[in-house]
């Protein structure tokens, strides 16, 4: 027995020696396992630097740009293509979204304006001026009577004057030129608001108010400028505050409900949508494609906005988001959705409804109190009490 267990280690110890035999490493092997260990190590650190480099890259990326703006909050600052103008109780003055002055417009004292895609207008009384991008006044002349308000559009600009419920409607041409008017279409009527559509702007709608009947109804009309064709559309008793044209379509907001019509105010009654408890804030309209309404709950769109809650429509899409705090202002831009609080502020794609947070770089001590706008080219106009503030949008 102990014969046969020798012979049985005598056999393990020459299999032992031969597989070491067999797996000891040539000089050759050697050399090619030290190289393939240097490969390594050398992908490893380019790995490591390369993080560090992206990682910096991203970190710088994430930054965020503030400027202050030779203007106060009090002074009707308003974003106006790629910067914005401000009032100063004498003259109308265009800066660059980081603050440069471009241009300044002598209209006088006590004057509202109100801006287009490429002009604005400004009027006191019964005067009138147009004024192009370049501050150039492209229309100076007296209307017939008091100017109430004027909106600007891509080819025309709507005039209401006269009496309050008495309103003659003007449309005149960027240069001045009157191609229509209803002067007697809204006898009896208040209008509240008017704006152009379609793709060169060559249509018209405009909401009135029927302070004369038995029960407030607010009238919705549609025309063609410069033709004789006219719709006319009932809305009822709620308030209707906004119309928004997007995809050939014209979305008409009230306090209760959302409403769809066409070109010529033939309701789409399948696209109606209850809102009821909620406000538009804020809407992104592309030249194509369908717009994203942004929303908030009405309880919080006083003059001193403290809004947690947000609400997203587009198409018959309804989404809902939960800020993580109470923010003073919203806004949805290029697809983005974003709230600022007093010192963060939050950003969410719309196809998630996670916000991120971005700390906002003003001085020690100030907190933002109030947001305006962004411009075209992605600055956001804040204030921090009567300080006005530019500052770029975090990356994504």
């Amino acid at each position: 027995m102990a014969r046969g267990n020798q012979g049985i280690n005598d056999q393990l110890f020459r299999t032992r020696g031969r597989n070491a035999a067999e797996t000891r490493e040539t000089p050759e092997e050697i050399r090619r396992r030290q190289i393939r260990s240097w490969i390594i190590l050398v992908c490893v650190v380019l790995a490591v630097v390369l993080g560090i480099h992206f990682l910096g890259r991203y970190g710088k990326g994430k930054e965020i740009g503030i400027s202050r703006l030779p203007c106060y909050s009090n002074q009707n600052v308003t974003p106006f293509r790629d910067g914005l103008l401000y009032y100063d109780g004498a003259s109308i003055h265009h800066l660059s979204s980081s603050g440069m002055i471009r241009w300044s417009f002598p209209a006088g004292t006590d004057v509202k304006f109100t801006v287009g895609p490429t002009h604005m207008a400004i009027w006191s009384g019964t005067q009138l001026f147009l004024v192009d991008q370049n501050g150039n006044a492209t229309y100076n002349e007296s209307m017939e009577a008091n100017v109430q308000f004027v909106r600007v559009g891509e080819r025309y600009v709507a005039a209401v004057v006269g009496e309050d419920t008495d309103p003659k409607l003007i449309v005149k041409d960027l240069k001045g030129t009157q191609v229509d008017a209803e002067l007697e279409a809204y006898s009896g009527l208040m209008i509240l608001d008017a704006g152009f559509y379609g793709e060169q702007g060559e249509y018209l709608w405009t909401l009135s108010l029927d302070v004369f009947g038995t029960a407030p109804n607010t009238i919705l009309n549609t025309f063609q400028v410069g033709k004789m064709n006219y719709n006319e559309v009932s809305l009822g008793e709620a308030l209707t505050y906004k119309v928004i044209y997007e995809n050939a379509k014209l979305r008409v907001f009230t306090t209760r409900q959302v409403y769809t019509y066409d070109y010529r105010a033939v309701q789409d009654t399948n696209s109606t949508m209850l809102v009821y408890g909620w406000k538009l804030i804020d809407a992104d309209v592309p030249e194509r494609g369908r717009a994203k309404m942004l929303l908030a709950p009405t309880s919080q769109t006083s003059s001193a906005q403290l809004i947690s809650e947000l609400r997203v429509l587009e198409g018959m899409s309804d989404k809902r988001y939960t800020l993580p705090t109470t923010c003073v202002g919203a806004s949805i831009y290029r697809g983005n959705i974003y709230a600022i609080s007093a010192d963060y502020i939050y950003r969410a794609d719309m196809s998630s409804q996670k916000f991120f947070g971005y700390q906002i770089p003003v001085p020690e001590g100030m907190e933002v109190t109030a947001f305006y706008g962004i411009t075209d080219d992605g600055r956001m106009l804040l204030a921090s009490g009567e300080t006005m503030y530019s500052m770029t949008l975090p990356e994504r």
